[in-house]
């Protein structure tokens, strides 16, 4: 926020006041005054005594009060008097600034840009039009994180993060929702994705040990221009919803590595059942126990290997034989075929997208 902006209005209004007033920026010192004189004074036991009240408080012959209700009290405005005029001098001086404050970030503060950007609320042409006036570089790499907390937080989500990533000319934290935090983050054009996944794992781990707040995280790609930001964010909110269904025991999910899953969630559920009931025959699914189940799922994960899958579930192996056998009986599909195994894989992804949408299966 520009000081001269603060200074104009006060000036104006110092026609219309026989008070002094005047703005303290968030290291204590007078930014803009009325009486010229008065600028530069640092009055930091102000931001001190601000820390402990929700509203208005005099002190030494002044009636101070926040700028905004926001946690992080950026600016303190205050008025000569500890009477009732000045404190609905201070109320009105609060209005006017804080409705200037809020248009010039609109226009001039490149965290809204971006948030614009990736709700799609500016025009592709007007994109580097407005990049230009912000002195915005376009073509830097950058990646986006989608953040979403769970449960009541002692701080702000927005606080918390603006916390962790302090640096406003590389990192950009936006507000998306009462739970939803937004990170776009600049980072090297050759950026590997497990370097994000550690990032996210790192902003998981720091919430949860200092702030005791659990979040989930979806990541995106590393796109390369500004414009394509939107794609980003889009991407990492496909992260975060196919990883609900797919893979709900992770925290930080990464759009490239959705896989499969995420040409499922993109398919019609008429599409799916119409899958299932082809792959197996009536009945055939729902008749596997839970024993049964876990047993092609460690299939799965040891690569369609009897012997070592046989070892990890602590059974004979002629026992995994006689269960793989009795399942081919059942549903008609051989897990030993590599085909079979893709197929009854896909056919289990769908069933557990179609159990999301709350469908019969």
């Amino acid at each position: 926020m520009s000081n001269r902006l603060f200074q104009s209005v006060i000036h104006q209004m110092k026609e219309v006041l026989d008070r002094a007033i005047g703005v303290i920026d968030e290291t204590g010192v007078v930014i803009a005054c009325s009486e010229l004189v008065k600028i530069g004074e640092v009055r930091q036991h102000i931001r001190e005594e601000m820390a402990y009240t929700t509203d208005m408080f005099v002190s030494g012959g002044y009636t101070y009060r926040p700028l905004t209700n926001s946690v992080k009290r950026e600016y303190v405005i205050f008025v000569e008097g500890e009477d009732g005029e000045a404190d609905r001098i201070s109320r009105l001086l609060v209005v006017a600034l804080s409705n200037i404050k809020n248009l010039y970030d609109e226009k001039y503060d490149k965290g809204s840009f971006i948030k614009n950007i990736i709700l799609d609320n500016i025009l592709p042409s007007d994109i580097y039009i407005k990049s230009k006036e912000l002195h915005f570089n376009a073509e830097e790499s950058r990646i986006v994180f989608l953040i979403k907390f769970y449960g009541k937080t002692d701080m702000m989500p927005f606080e918390m993060l603006q916390n962790m990533f302090p640096d406003k000319t590389r990192d950009y934290v936006i507000s998306v929702g009462e739970h939803d935090i937004v990170l776009v983050k600049e980072v090297k054009p050759n950026a590997e994705n497990r370097e994000m996944e550690k990032i996210a794992t790192n902003i998981v781990d720091t919430l949860s040990s200092e702030f005791y707040t659990k979040v989930s995280i979806g990541v995106s790609t590393i796109v390369d221009n500004i414009k394509d930001l939107a794609r980003a964010y889009k991407e990492a909110q496909i992260a975060l919803d196919v990883g609900k269904v797919f893979e709900n025991e992770k925290n930080v999910v990464s759009y490239e590595n959705l896989g499969i899953g995420r040409l499922i969630y993109q398919l019609p559920t008429t599409l799916c059942e119409m899958f299932l009931q082809e792959v197996f025959k009536k009945g055939s699914l729902e008749s596997l126990d839970r024993e049964t189940l876990m047993t092609i799922q460690c299939f799965f994960e040891n690569n369609l290997n009897v012997s070592e899958t046989s070892r990890k579930l602590f059974v004979h192996r002629n026992t995994l034989v006689y269960r793989l056998e009795k399942i081919r009986k059942l549903t008609g599909l051989d897990l030993r075929e590599f085909e079979h195994a893709i197929t009854f894989k896909v056919a289990l992804m769908v069933k557990k997208y179609l159990s999301s949408k709350n469908n019969k299966y």
